[in-house]
């Protein structure tokens, strides 16, 4: 292509659901509502862990770094969705696409390792018990939770860099809600070699390193527990997991879902950009569902933070 045909592109057009107006004010109410209880579910998950001294360990200084995670990675995309929905504006600034891919990729990066040392925490729990607290000290928790925010922000800035270093012209229309990495390299007129690169060998080092420490953690654990005489140290054991295992399938699965299922006639473009938000925006606000409703320890501090007085009045009695 001829460098003068190249036109510098200063903003985006996220299309969003362009082809589908009516269903607009709708989606903004659903949205809006959706994200009021992710920061809600989050907020008091943070607060029941804060104020509650027993649960001052490493197992739950990481799940409220999840929490932060359920916090910060919607906060990345829905408020400009939400404006845009209600301004029916479409256009997002070069700058804030970059900003938006950065923040996105990086959350949703910290949260992969994350959940790989929650799932070595527990391991290391159920496997050795007994060395546990020499094992994961909270100087120890504090560096794996430190060290998975910087992996997942250095991962990004590199998938940054390079995705927006790449020369755009002609059309800067983004078929989503928001800006990715795949939709905003799309629109590249240049070589895209580097950055799918990038992005396939960080996926394979990184994304597949912290997948098989996750999977390979549960593998022991199952293994340890099954071999239990116990049925109540059994029963003991698959609860103290069971909400990390089921949130790790559920962000698993909606991110193979959203990114890695094969593209079909079958689904149509509005279809094709509502899947991805299953990733960003319901799976944050499902995840302090989950742990309230499986983990006692987290249900007691709850109930503690939303009826302090109750719980004072059955504590006294």
């Amino acid at each position: 292509m001829d460098i003068d045909n190249l036109t510098t592109v200063n903003e985006f057009i996220l299309t969003g659901i362009s082809d589908l107006p009516e269903v607009r004010y709708p989606f903004f109410v659903v949205l809006a509502i959706v994200y009021q209880v992710t920061l809600l579910g989050n907020g008091t998950i943070l607060l029941a862990i804060g104020t509650e001294k027993k649960l001052h360990t490493p197992m739950y200084s990481f799940l409220a770094n999840l929490s932060l995670l359920d916090i910060f990675c919607p906060s990345a995309t829905v408020p400009k969705i939400l404006e845009n929905l209600l301004t029916e504006k479409q256009s997002i600034s070069f700058i804030g696409c970059a900003l938006q891919v950065y923040f996105l990729v990086a959350l949703a990066g910290t949260e992969v390792f994350l959940l790989a040392v929650m799932a070595y925490d527990r391991y290391v729990a159920i496997c050795f018990p007994l060395r546990y607290s020499l094992i994961m000290t909270k100087v120890r928790s504090a560096q794996l939770s430190s060290g998975t925010w910087a992996a997942g922000f250095l991962h990004s800035l590199m998938h940054t860099v390079f995705t927006f270093r790449l020369s755009f012209c002609k059309s800067n229309q983004i078929n989503q809600y928001y800006c990715d990495i795949l939709p905003v390299v799309a629109l590249s007129c240049s070589s895209t070699y580097e950055a799918e690169m990038l992005a396939l060998v960080l996926a394979e080092i990184l994304g597949c390193s912290a997948f098989l420490i996750t999977f390979i953690s549960y593998i022991y654990i199952i293994s340890t527990v099954l071999k239990m005489q116990s049925a109540e140290g059994k029963h003991k054991a698959f609860s103290t997991c069971a909400s990390h295992l089921i949130v790790v399938s559920l962000f698993y699965g909606t991110a193979i879902f959203t990114y890695i299922r094969p593209s079909s006639s079958q689904y149509s473009a509005a279809k094709d950009r509502l899947i991805p938000m299953l990733y960003v925006v319901i799976t944050p606000m499902l995840n302090p569902i989950i742990y309230s409703l499986r983990n006692t320890e987290v249900k007691g501090a709850l109930k503690k933070v939303l009826c302090p007085k109750t719980c004072l009045q059955q504590t006294k009695s």
